[in-house]
């Protein structure tokens, strides 16, 4: 850029004609990509007539078909164009400028017909910010983890999923499930999840519908802590496939603010530091940022990233986002480790914008 301005100063000069160069070319407008929708409409959603794991050709024929939210949803919103926050190079400071990106394999999920019969679930710890049972959970249901983080630890490998629900060794963790019924477009998410010989526990339990946009109630949580939902917003090995994740991804971040913003509805923090991110804060990956020396499954992850962004949804290691425990999508570490926290902005919405209804 600086030689081609040197160019035309002297082209200016021996000439007498000024050159003027044209804006650089904006980002596309906030506006759901056809091609997103148009595949959507076009898939036909094959019969669920039995529970099916994420991880199968089955899932992501079912996955295809099925419109996450409205197009106008948070998760779906393009913020390609939205203005930076007037103080993301504080908020990205506070999280790590110098960390890097990476990934847990961790939120599977199993998909169920539309007449998964209902069981009891108990929950026990947050009564009053759950959603009431009995839900439509399968005896399959995996537990966050499963089954990438099993296969790949040694001291773990040889679990079954059901000692894994039982939790028979003891294992510390957030032990998340997720349960959606394709055909109902309804989500149910559980934290804190264990399968006893007198039914389903779990410390929170959650629904939503995957044809609205309505939030949970002001100040409760969710599975997560930032009261969003965790499906829509995993990485998901059909969405590799076809070379781009299309929604908003979930991260966490060491330390938040004892605040949130839309579309979060529920706070985890007792700091009140203004440089700290809020629940729901949305990072974006920025602009500029080159992705063509990345393998196709990590474009994918990073082009979501420059589109949609990323929503602060929970505390924990720095930059993390979610991606699904699913043993055909490679290692992906490495590569997203080259990505730092300085390559990425807080953005807010633009002057005018409305929460969708």
């Amino acid at each position: 850029m600086r030689l081609l301005m040197s160019v035309l100063a002297a082209v200016a000069a021996a000439t007498g004609v000024v050159a003027v160069l044209a804006d650089p070319p904006k980002p596309p407008a906030a506006a759901d990509p056809p091609a997103r929708l148009d595949r959507i409409k076009a898939a036909k959603m094959p019969a669920v007539t039995k529970p099916v794991m994420f991880d199968t050709p089955e899932a992501d024929a079912i996955l295809s078909a099925l419109e996450v939210f409205p197009p106008d949803n948070p998760w779906n919103t393009p913020v390609a164009d939205w203005p930076v926050h007037p103080d993301s190079a504080k908020l990205v400071a506070s999280v790590g400028a110098d960390k890097p990106l990476r990934y847990n394999p961790d939120m599977g999920f199993v998909l169920v017909p539309p007449d998964q019969p209902k069981v009891p679930v108990k929950v026990t710890a947050y009564a009053g910010e759950s959603d009431k049972g009995p839900f439509p959970v399968p005896g399959i249901t995996p537990i966050e983890g499963w089954p990438v983080f099993y296969l790949r630890n040694p001291k773990l490998k040889g679990l079954t999923l059901d000692e894994v629900q039982r939790n028979t060794r003891n294992e510390d963790g957030d032990r998340h499930a997720i349960v959606v019924d394709p055909t109902n477009r309804k989500l149910y998410e559980f934290f804190g999840t264990w399968k006893t010989a007198g039914g389903w526990l779990a410390a929170q339990a959650s629904a939503f519908d995957l044809a609205s946009n309505k939030l949970r109630p002001d100040g409760w949580t969710s599975a997560d802590a930032a009261g969003l939902p965790i499906f829509p917003a995993v990485v998901r090995y059909d969405e590799l496939k076809r070379g781009m994740v299309d929604h908003a991804l979930r991260v966490t971040v060491r330390r938040s603010r004892k605040a949130y913003v839309y579309p979060a509805t529920h706070f985890a923090s007792r700091l009140n530091d203004p440089s700290l991110p809020r629940m729901g804060e949305r990072f974006r990956l920025r602009q500029d940022f080159d992705v063509s020396g990345f393998s196709p499954e990590v474009q994918a992850i990073l082009k979501g990233l420059k589109r949609y962004g990323m929503l602060v949804a929970d505390n924990g290691i720095e930059w993390a986002v979610s991606v699904t425990p699913d043993p055909r999508i490679p290692v992906l570490h490495a590569e997203l480790r080259k990505v730092k926290g300085s390559d990425f902005e807080a953005v807010v919405p633009p002057p005018g914008y409305k929460p969708p209804k």
